[in-house]
């Protein structure tokens, strides 16, 4: 892996674990905190640039998915159709 590819994988990790800690309920912090350091665990041995790349897309998008549940948009853009609705 170069080091670039190193030091991308890290800031992912990092910051997958910054945002976990954001959850506010005990279950889910330490359930995803625990669920992404055994991830990156078991794949700390992959060699294959492909299979890197793959994992990493894959991080992100769930880095995207903790970001919104943390910050709550996913029940903003419910309550905003809802809001629109009312008013006509």
């Amino acid at each position: 892996m170069a080091a670039s590819s190193r030091a991308q994988v890290l800031r992912l990790y990092r910051a997958l674990l910054r945002e976990s800690q954001r959850f506010s309920g005990y279950n889910y912090r330490t359930y995803a905190i625990r669920r992404i350091r055994d991830a990156f665990r078991e794949n700390k041995n992959i060699k294959d640039s492909e299979k890197i790349e793959e994992l990493v897309n894959k991080a992100k998008a769930n880095l995207e998915v903790i970001h919104r549940q943390v910050s709550g948009e996913m029940f903003r853009s419910k309550k905003g159709m809802q809001d629109s609705s009312s008013l006509e």
